[in-house]
């Protein structure tokens, strides 16, 4: 399956890896984060483990991001370090999942539009953030720090490509970056949950949970709504 022009020559890691099928190329990241996701329940209650899984699957529906993530785990009970450490292995998975499969993700709803936007913008992108591309991995790490939309792993491997970077650099651009942002974020809602009342911290955490469910199920309900008008 091919792309759009955008895709000529970038760099598939496929051949290094001895991934054969287009299946197993698709399959690995899922396989991978459902491996780390199991590894957890056995460290967890399994109240916690249903918390943390859901938070996991809330990560990877826009606008979700860190900031809220994050703060939202550690406050329903997920130790601060496993919750830095979730959002890490998603982040470097997910730009895994991109380097394998970008011919395909160019295929997706939502996504495929989206990406097939943010390279038509590359060099002006790029072009306003030179920095970037003179910090090879430290600009690109320096990327995905910031807490803004599209600086997790997709937007992230797709400025990686475009300054030039192996596959390796990419990732590795990609789990610098995360660590440091999941940790300031993972030790900042530490110190201000602890320091919070009792009370309401109680107040806060009734409203997280309806929150939560609310945004899952409206979530739902519009992709079912557009699945039927087509």
């Amino acid at each position: 399956m091919s792309g759009p022009r955008e895709l000529e020559g970038y760099p598939m890691i496929l051949p290094t890896i001895s991934l054969s099928t287009a299946i197993l190329r698709l399959l690995l990241p899922f396989l991978m984060v459902l491996a780390y996701f199991l590894g957890c329940l056995l460290i967890l209650a399994p109240e916690k483990g249903m918390i943390l899984g859901g938070l996991m699957v809330a990560y990877m529906i826009p606008p979700s991001g860190k900031e809220s993530i994050i703060p939202v785990g550690i406050f329903l009970g997920i130790p601060w370090p496993l919750m830095a450490t979730t959002m890490v292995v998603q982040d470097v998975v997910t730009g895994l999942f991109m380097l394998l499969n970008l011919d395909y993700t160019y295929h997706l709803p939502y996504l495929g539009p989206w990406i097939t936007q943010f390279l038509s913008q590359g060099k002006e992108f790029m072009s306003e953030r030179p920095w970037l591309c003179r910090w090879n991995v430290l600009g690109l790490a320096f990327f995905v720090m910031l807490p803004f939309q599209g600086t997790g792993g997709v937007g992230a491997t797709l400025v990686g490509w475009m300054m030039g970077l192996s596959p390796g650099k990419i990732l590795l651009a990609i789990g610098i970056g995360a660590v440091l942002e999941s940790l300031f974020f993972a030790l900042g809602s530490e110190l201000i949950w602890s320091l919070a009342p009792p009370s309401l911290v109680q107040g806060i955490e009734v409203f997280l949970v309806i929150l939560f469910i609310s945004f899952l199920l409206l979530y739902f309900i519009r992709r079912w709504d557009a699945s039927h008008r087509q």
